[in-house]
């Protein structure tokens, strides 16, 4: 089970690493990820300090987690993928159902899921 978990852990630290390292080095290819359109530099800026910045701090407590096996980190992304989640569905109920929303909203409901197994298992 340790394993496993930790092999889950991996594959959300390297899936949330992509995401933040094209969202810093290549905001213009996550214009489709995110569905979201940047005005100018100021647009282009927030994509890379505020989506990028988010995914890589929350690689950075994963990899700390991993490499020490203090977990606590864990929980904090679990808490940040969960608030995202819950944003996601006040977005259903307030502009209406998009089917494109449910692959990043399962996404981030497992990703927490596991985040917080892992840390309730392994944590030191």
């Amino acid at each position: 089970m340790e394993t496993t978990l930790n092999i889950l852990v991996v594959l959300a630290t390297l899936m949330l690493a992509g995401l933040g390292l094209t969202s810093m080095f290549a905001p213009r290819r996550m214009v489709a990820n995110f569905a979201i359109e940047p005005v100018g530099t100021a647009g282009l800026s927030t994509i890379r300090s505020v989506v990028g910045g988010l995914f890589l701090a929350s690689v950075a407590l994963l990899v700390i987690g991993l490499t020490t096996g203090q977990t606590q980190g864990y929980l904090a992304v679990a808490i940040l993928m969960g608030v995202v989640a819950i944003g996601r569905i006040v977005g259903i109920l307030a502009d209406g159902f998009d089917k494109a929303v449910l692959p990043p909203l399962l996404a981030e409901l497992v990703i927490m899921a596991v985040l917080i197994t892992a840390h309730s298992q392994l944590s030191v």
